[in-house]
């Protein structure tokens, strides 16, 4: 087995010594056994350490959305995964994202499947902070899609994704990667996907606490995974401080983080009745012009109770196409405990009976935080047009906090950057959930 020999043999690293498979596994891995290589595992080992495989989903006039490539070419997929990759690679009809957008999805993976390398990523897994841990039942689809007019086309557009898919969520290292690869991509084809996988299968194991350096396509980034030792809101700054690293292009101060102020900014003031509703699991549904915007305000309100985990479903992004469709929307029982980002029209109307609806516009750089706005009632959302807001009847625990409000209104006054503001956002949501942890 793939997985089994790299942990039931005793490997020798290149100075000579022999490790002990087990504890220091991840530790033996991590040893080179030649310039900027792991010790050897099989080929494609160390890509599935970070991700499962990568996807190219087209439009194809006959038969609609598609996937054309999957690399590497042994990755397995079962009809059903195909399906939802499909459609939760393409926005909506109704966003009209012309352009390049870039978002996340969250999707279940079909039982049964035996995983390659699982008692090497386990224990890798056991150092992480509890938020970071994976979720064997899920895969996580990070898209940069691509819609631009194109007359040489049947269809007067041109229309592809490239889609990451991984068990690892880690959302700002896979964004900032599609990012520099897929306008390439788009340019060069096929080939050009083949070597950017080959570049992810020399990357070293995804250790928690270590520095790791991640080539690829020429450039060089630099990260560090949180570990469970780390204090909560403190983040160990990665930065180019030797002369060795002159060669680095990209320094990520996180692998996992969204924007946070920039997410609640159209829900300025009701920041402290969304964590109490993320804390109690209630069902929310998060409606957004575009899978973009869906994606990143769902992934902020799982992240604002951290360091507590999520432990309910939820999904970035959300289409009627999706195999849980009819789970999640019926009428026969009360909803779900999850969080949906969704983006069509249709399911203003099909869920007008959840509980908790938050409506958010376009989310831009804030320039000024929103005026104050009362949290409306159920019965006023009547589309996805209705205006930004929180939509419930419910009552908060807590106080409503002026002074975080007043702080970050002076921020925005006094221009201050918006990762500042996020740092500060951020804080208040640890001592939230720190001050509700204290008590147990």
């Amino acid at each position: 087995r793939r997985g089994g020999r790299a942990m039931s043999l005793r490997e020798r690293s290149s100075g000579g010594a022999v490790v002990e498979a087990g504890e220091d596994a991840a530790a033996a891995l991590a040893e080179t056994d030649g310039p900027g290589r792991c010790l050897s595992l099989l080929p494609w080992d160390r890509f599935s350490a970070w991700l499962h495989c990568a996807c190219v989903v087209g439009f194809d006039l006959e038969l609609g959305q598609a996937v054309e490539v999957i690399y590497p070419p042994h990755s397995k997929l079962t009809d059903k995964e195909k399906t939802n990759i499909c459609y939760l690679s393409f926005p909506d009809s109704n966003s009209g994202c012309l352009g390049d957008t870039q978002f996340c999805f969250r999707f279940r993976r079909s039982p049964g499947r035996k995983v390659s390398l699982c008692c090497f990523l386990d224990q890798l897994d056991r150092d992480l902070p509890v938020y970071l841990k994976k979720d064997p039942g899920y895969y996580y689809g990070y898209v940069y899609f691509r819609q631009v007019r194109d007359k040489s086309l049947k269809r007067g557009y041109f229309q592809k994704s490239l889609v990451l898919i991984s068990k690892l969520p880690y959302v700002h290292l896979f964004r900032t990667m599609l990012k520099q690869i897929a306008p390439e991509y788009f340019e060069k084809s096929e080939a050009f996907l083949e070597a950017v996988c080959s570049d992810v299968d020399r990357w070293p194991p995804p250790i928690p606490g270590k520095i790791l350096h991640l080539p690829i396509m020429g450039i060089i980034m630099k990260l560090r995974i949180p570990t469970y030792r780390d204090k909560p809101g403190t983040m160990p700054i990665v930065q180019n401080m030797h002369q060795a690293d002159a060669q680095i292009s990209m320094a990520l101060p996180t692998v996992h983080e969204v924007d946070l102020f920039r997410c609640f900014c159209p829900v300025f003031f009701h920041i402290q009745m969304l964590w109490e509703l993320v804390l109690l699991g209630e069902p929310l549904v998060v409606m957004a012009p575009s899978p973009s915007e869906s994606s990143e305000t769902v992934l902020a309100l799982v992240s604002c109770i951290s360091p507590l985990k999520y432990y309910s479903d939820f999904r970035p992004y959300f289409t009627i196409h999706d195999s849980e469709f009819k789970e999640y929307t019926t009428r026969t029982q009360a909803p779900p405990s999850v969080i949906l980002g969704v983006t069509n029209p249709f399911f203003a109307k099909t869920l007008q009976h959840w509980p908790h609806i938050v409506r958010i516009g376009d989310i831009k750089l804030p320039g000024e935080v929103p005026k104050q706005v009362k949290v409306k009632k159920l019965k006023n959302l009547k589309t996805l047009d209705s205006k930004p807001g929180v939509y419930t009847s419910y009552k908060p625990y807590l106080n409503k906090d002026e002074e975080i409000v007043k702080q970050l209104q002076k921020g925005v006054q006094q221009k201050r950057p918006t990762e500042a503001q996020s740092v500060i956002l951020r804080r208040y949501f640890l001592e939230l959930t720190e001050s509700f942890i204290i008590p147990l």
